[in-house]
């Protein structure tokens, strides 16, 4: 009986119950945003790389070793000369090696140069192994291997020319028109930045990089070139960005991590990919607890404006709630009544909240992904997400406690007498 008064109650007072829980839902929208796309986040971080023991590259700190060889983002100070991973990667405790050359673009996409070890040894999700869509992975100098958001976004195809650049990004510059690649597979997607990059040969790296085309684009490069004992297509001459580690056993990485931090003829930072993103989530742990407590306000700000309306309708209702005293209704009945109202108006507002978040990501998803990298998914709420609903529409509840106890208050006379 109480919850058909409340719904009777809300349904004439429409227009001021609409904008209530209009702004619950806004509300509840927004800090279920936040924490899904922290929970997403973080989950795509974690399956980027999978079964990889250490990343070797050039002395720099971890977190940016791990963001440039791993997520593409920035770029590497320094480069590893080709002998120091021949010797790191013949050690018997390695069992595979991948390494990565980094500094090129095309339209805006990173191209790495790598070998056919990186289509094999590379992991992501948990050992899931990279696949093809189409095509199969390189075998010549000028070949290339599309990621699956590079081929969508610009539309390529097998047997695709493409031109890459020097740079990154906007950065690009110097196009290297006389080695074109082409574009002889393109891997399925992974949901990691595999998807955004544009896989090619070291050898093909090697070959735009020769002193004649850096001469050709650049008089100070000639002349340097003119000074140099060999060419850059000379594979003991041949630097890599960084490179992906696999041991034999896990037990000895830290001894090999020691091993490689003190080598003796090159600077080099070795580092466990895992215990290095927990240092990633500690910086941005910061900015997370900074937006996630932005939003607790925003929900905050929601229930005050229905407190707020509660208290102002009160004048209105004295009539109402003494004619529902004349009819028998107890002060504890009354009371259930507003915080019915109230917790009716969280439920629907905390469920037109998840509705409206599902509807944005579906909206928002190719834009978040294509210009953010985020891959936010809808979905059935989580635990975590669960928790947050229930608090908020306990919280309605209790908002509607002080409204409901000053009418509790009120006396049978009170409604009925008329206040000039």
């Amino acid at each position: 009986m109480i919850l058909n008064l409340a719904l009777k109650s809300l349904r004439n007072r429409r227009f001021t119950a609409v904008l209530t829980v209009l702004s619950i839902a806004l509300a509840v929208a927004l800090l279920l945003g936040v924490e899904r796309i922290r929970e997403q986040s973080r989950e795509a971080f974690a399956r980027t790389i999978s079964g990889t023991d250490l990343i070797v590259g050039a002395r720099s700190s971890p977190m940016h070793l791990l963001l440039f060889s791993v997520f593409r983002i920035g770029n590497p100070n320094n480069n590893v000369r080709w002998d120091s991973y021949r010797e790191i990667a013949a050690r018997p405790e390695v069992a595979w090696t991948i390494p990565l050359s980094l500094g090129d673009s095309h339209r805006g996409y990173r191209v790495l140069g790598t070998t056919p070890d990186y289509f094999e040894h590379l992991r992501f999700a948990r050992e899931h192994k990279l696949a093809f869509a189409h095509g199969t992975r390189f075998e010549n100098a000028r070949d290339a291997v599309l990621g699956a958001e590079v081929a969508q976004a610009l539309g390529y195809g097998l047997g695709q020319p493409i031109v890459i650049a020097h740079g990154s990004g906007e950065m690009e510059s110097s196009l290297h028109k006389e080695h074109p690649f082409r574009v002889v597979g393109i891997l399925a997607p992974t949901g990691t930045p595999v998807d955004r990059t544009i896989h090619v040969p070291l050898e093909g790296i090697d070959l735009i990089h020769t002193g004649a085309d850096e001469a050709a684009h650049d008089p100070l490069a000639a002349a340097v070139q003119k000074m140099r004992p060999r060419q850059r297509s000379d594979p003991e001459a041949r630097p890599i960005s960084a490179f992906l580690l696999g041991l034999k056993t896990r037990g000895g990485a830290l001894s090999l991590q020691r091993v490689v931090n003190d080598h003796a003829r090159e600077a080099l930072t070795a580092i466990l990919p895992g215990v290095t993103l927990l240092e990633v989530w500690e910086v941005v742990g910061t900015a997370e607890r900074a937006l996630l407590a932005m939003s607790v306000l925003v929900v905050v700000v929601g229930l005050a404006g229905m407190l707020v309306a509660l208290l102002t309708s009160l004048a209105e209702r004295r009539r109402e709630m003494a004619v529902l005293r004349s009819v028998g209704a107890r002060p504890a009945q009354i009371f259930g009544l507003i915080l019915g109202e109230a917790t009716l108006l969280g439920v629907i507002g905390v469920a037109l909240g998840g509705i409206a978040l599902d509807v944005g990501v579906l909206l928002a998803r190719p834009w978040l992904q294509s210009h953010l990298g985020f891959f936010v998914e809808p979905g059935w709420p989580t635990p975590r997400e669960a928790g947050l609903m229930l608090s908020i529409v306990v919280a309605a509840g209790l908002v509607g406690v002080l409204p409901a106890y000053r009418i509790y208050r009120y006396s049978l006379a009170d409604g009925m007498t008329i206040r000039m």
